[in-house]
């Protein structure tokens, strides 16, 4: 490698890009702001030092905080012909240290990795006589979480929680007995979590002189993503790789730090300097993501903020051509909101934006459900985000079964995506036959994204796109699925789209009224600033007067106050979804108990993983019935029902009108349309 070779990688980059990449082994600071390159800086940097012959591939630690921007990492590195780095979030970057040297640290086998606390936390909260239900103990493994990634325990924690100023889900003593109990009941069956696997691996190094060798000798230059959101023990195991070292560079943004409640923090960003003296700190902030129109409202918004993050903040530069300005619109109700919203997006797509580059956000996963409905009934796809895994849907699963027992056969004569259309066939998916809209759709689209991955891999085999795959359901790299994305502000973190409304913006919402001190306040300013900047060009943002009709108004949020919102409702034309019913804030699974804050699981009445008690041949004769009528409406099937209501139906068997209207999807307009027909089907009659 030369010299000039290193430098190759510097083509393209902007003067600040090219600076971060280029900046002397040791201690480097890249404050980059929303869309301004950062990942490709990163990789760049990385490209950089291993051209030039300061290390290899295989002595660079990248570390992030989702499966996906590793993935997307390990693919950028792999354009830049950079091989051997280990790109992974904290915990798989963990566990894969702590298997390698568990029988060092545990003298044996290493113990079992659990994905749920909350068997766990039922169990030490039974032995520490603390009353809790299924809400309580998930309520019990956050509030667990969050100590363990403070480095706080048992004893210290309700003192800590005083100091801090922080809301605990019950008594701050009973949470200790149950946080002591949690910690035994582990140890007695010989399991860690998540927070144990971090603390494991940290320890091990500390303990272990051997060990801390061997770690220190394979990894040199330590990359670290998202640095405003490490917690205090993943920091501790960041110090542990290092040791007295000091070549590290962290990327970060200090008006993206929106994940507090969990134990993240900025200072570790904001005192970097102070740590390292003579660090190189470098400020990207030409946005290249955004339109203009769209960056000057980010900065207005963030201009605002007061809080020690504002120490850091960064006023972002577009560098896109002009874009139309954000939009804002008031509505008399959540549900009209809902109905005018989804009328855009069709209205977008039929304009030529695809559905996978619109996104619906909004502050909690309860404002979920109103979306999912007025989506479904104008059959527009929607995908939601924090939902099911995607290579963990049953449909994607049968696809690549399908894939894999093409191998055998493929005599590659055919373009990849024709192959792949083809091995498809066995299991019932065409191109040409996609459904209108609801589950069914869902499950088509999930398996049409797998068809677009294998157009964008057009120059492998068959057995390879196979193994791609494998690898992307390992690393849980999931390809974009088409569909309107319906997605929380913090699920949203990372991702952008072309056209994004923000929703629901009314004081009380957003901020939440549970945010009271001035740190809480700030948290939701820059959540707002996260959403803002998730859009490259069409930015909607609304609200509904009231939380539905009839009930008291509100304001719009504070974060927005004069910038926008028309006084007067706009009217929604006839033909919108029920108004939401009134009902408690939280719906339970009727199987387990869980909290159900998914449109599509509200609907069923229980978790996806839960079994059903469905009455198959009711779900027969709801089916024939909807087509019936639906031939006869000359309407669309799912206009009628989706897929998901009748399987509740099928599965709840309501018997009276009060029980059907209880089943989300069935409002005052279908009873009074279909109720009837309905109630005699469930009876085993013949519908009149």
């Amino acid at each position: 490698m030369t010299f000039a070779h290193a430098r190759e990688v510097l083509t393209g980059l902007d003067d600040d890009q090219a600076e971060a990449v280029s900046a002397e082994p040791g201690p480097v600071c890249i404050l980059a702001g929303a869309g301004t390159g950062k990942t490709r800086a990163v990789t760049h940097r990385i490209a950089y030092r291993v051209r030039r012959g300061d290390l290899r591939g295989q002595h660079v630690l990248a570390v992030t905080f989702t499966a996906r921007a590793a993935g997307e990492m390990r693919d950028r590195l792999r354009a830049l012909d950079v091989t051997g780095v280990s790109a992974r979030t904290f915990h798989a970057a963990a566990l894969r240290q702590l298997r390698f040297f568990g029988s060092r640290v545990y003298r044996g086998e290493m113990p079992e990795l659990i994905d749920s606390t909350i068997k766990f936390v039922g169990i030490a909260a039974a032995r520490a006589g603390v009353r809790a239900d299924a809400s309580r103990r998930r309520d019990l493994a956050t509030e667990l979480e969050w100590a363990a990634s403070m480095l706080i325990g048992p004893d210290e924690y309700p003192s800590e929680v005083a100091r801090r100023d922080r809301i605990a889900p019950m008594d701050a003593a009973d949470i200790s007995k149950v946080y002591s109990a949690y910690l035994e009941a582990k140890q007695r069956a010989r399991v860690i979590d998540f927070s144990d696997l971090l603390a494991a691996t940290a320890a091990a190094i500390e303990e272990h002189a051997d060990i801390a060798e061997q770690i220190r000798s394979q990894y040199r230059l330590f990359i670290v993503d998202e640095y405003q959101d490490v917690n205090p023990l993943q920091q501790r195991l960041l110090d542990a790789w290092l040791g007295d070292r000091d070549d590290l560079t962290v990327v970060g943004d200090a008006s993206q730090t929106i994940y507090t409640f969990n134990g993240a923090t900025s200072r570790y960003l904001i005192d970097f300097s102070r740590r390292y003296p003579d660090a190189r700190v470098v400020r990207l902030v030409r946005d290249y993501r955004s339109t203009p129109q769209v960056v000057g409202l980010a900065n207005e918004v963030i201009a605002e903020a007061r809080s020690g993050e504002a120490k850091l903040r960064l006023k972002l530069e577009g560098q896109r051509p002009p874009g139309p300005d954000p939009h804002f619109d008031t509505y008399p109700d959540e549900a009209a909101e809902a109905t005018a919203v989804a009328r855009r997006c069709a209205r977008l797509i039929a304009e030529g934006t695809p559905a996978r580059e619109i996104a619906v956000l909004y502050r909690t996963n309860a404002q979920s459900e109103a979306y999912e409905t007025a989506f479904d009934e104008i059959g527009v796809p929607t995908v939601v985000a924090g939902a099911e895994r995607f290579f963990q849907r049953a449909e994607v699963r049968s696809a690549i079964v399908a894939l894999r027992q093409a191998v055998h056969t493929d005599e590659g004569t055919e373009q990849l995506r024709d192959t792949v259309i083809t091995a498809l066939d066995a299991i019932g998916w065409r191109p040409d036959q996609a459904p209108p809209g609801g589950a069914a759709r869902e499950k088509y689209e999930a398996v049409a994204a797998l068809v677009r991955l294998a157009e964008d891999h057009s120059e492998l085999s068959l057995s390879a796109f196979v193994d791609e795959l494998g690898r992307r359901a390992a690393a849980q790299h999931a390809p974009t699925v088409e569909g309107v994305t319906l997605a929380s502000l913090h699920a949203a973190k990372g991702l952008e789209w072309d056209a994004v409304f923000l929703v629901g913006l009314a004081e009380g919402t957003l901020p939440t009224s549970r945010a009271r001190t001035t740190a809480q306040l700030e948290e939701e300013r820059r959540l707002l600033y996260v959403g803002i900047t998730r859009a490259r060009e069409h930015l909607h943002l609304s609200y509904g007067l009231m939380r539905s009709s009839g009930g008291r108004e509100r304001k719009p949020s504070s974060f927005l106050a004069g910038r926008g919102f028309p006084g007067e409702p706009v009217t929604v034309a006839a033909g919108k979804p029920r108004t939401k019913r009134s009902k408690a804030t939280r719906q339970a699974c009727r199987v387990c108990g869980a909290t159900l804050d998914e449109g599509r699981t509200r609907k069923l009445g229980r978790c996806e993983t839960c079994p059903s008690d469905m009455d198959e041949a009711l779900y027969d004769r709801l089916r024939q019935w909807r087509k019936e009528t639906a031939t006869e409406a000359g309407v669309p099937a799912y206009v009628v029902f989706t897929d998901v209501t009748l399987t509740a139906i099928a599965e709840r068997r309501p018997q009276s009108e009060a029980e059907l209207v209880g089943i989300a999807g069935i409002g005052a307009r279908k009873l009074t349309t279909y109720g009837e027909a309905v109630l005699s089907l469930v009876r085993g009659e013949e519908p009149s």
